[in-house]
């Protein structure tokens, strides 16, 4: 599980985070939304160990991690996809595979494991993943981060500029890792139907705070969506 807790973040001296408190449940999903500019990928970062809070804790599992590295937090079981279909584009999809795998005395299991997840790479594990699609590459991205077996896993965005059948894969791949049991997930995303779908919990940020926050699931799609004004 991880908690946020009075998180505040600046960037220099101006503060883009303003005491922010996020929950993920165990084995659950927690999806944070708003619009551009709300401050969801700062947040993130600072989950991630990328960004050192000016105020607040980062919990993971009940240890205070705030100041972790983010590989050292990465060996507590926490996995980040940032935004943006991130891959190796000159090297084969499977070889993006590899790299992590190579490091672990299960990876093959692993591997073979994510690519049930995402049956669709199989066929493209010779392809160099710059020739991927977006929604490929994202599933990709996902795939590689599940290679570290994972408790907490960190999504930036996974959706954005995805073609719909995509999506919906994806969509499926988050709550059947969820339902296995031993995995969390944070989630930012844009797209208030898949987000609720997949959501235990929601949050909504407006200008570096939360706004709005709830239990998930298509009912709330209403209070969310008068919350961000849409």
């Amino acid at each position: 599980m991880l908690e946020l807790s009075g998180v505040r973040i600046a960037y220099g001296r101006t503060e883009v985070v303003h005491g922010v408190d996020v929950r993920v449940p165990a084995d659950g999903v927690a999806v944070v939304l708003g619009h551009n500019g709300a401050g969801k990928t700062t947040l993130l970062r600072a989950a991630v160990g990328l960004l050192r809070p000016r105020f607040g804790r980062v919990l993971l599992d009940g240890e205070d991690v705030t100041a972790l590295r983010p590989y050292e937090r990465v060996r507590r079981g926490l996995a980040y996809v940032p935004q943006g279909q991130q891959a190796f584009p000159q090297l084969t999809a499977s070889e993006n595979l590899q790299l992590v795998a190579d490091g672990r005395k299960d990876g093959e299991a692993r591997t073979d494991e994510a690519l049930d997840l995402f049956p669709a790479l199989r066929p493209l594990l010779g392809r160099r993943a710059g020739l991927l699609s977006g929604g490929q590459r994202q599933q990709l991205a996902i795939a590689r981060a599940l290679l570290t077996a994972p408790r907490m896993l960190i999504l930036d965005e996974p959706t954005e500029g995805i073609q719909p059948s995509v999506v919906t894969e994806i969509q499926e791949a988050i709550l059947s890792l969820t339902r296995r049991g031993g995995l969390s997930v944070l989630l930012v995303e844009q797209h208030v139907g898949f987000a609720l779908t997949a959501a235990s919990t929601y949050y909504v940020m407006e200008s570096g705070r939360v706004s709005a926050s709830g239990d998930g699931g298509p009912a709330s799609s209403g209070a969310v969506r008068a919350a961000m004004a849409i």
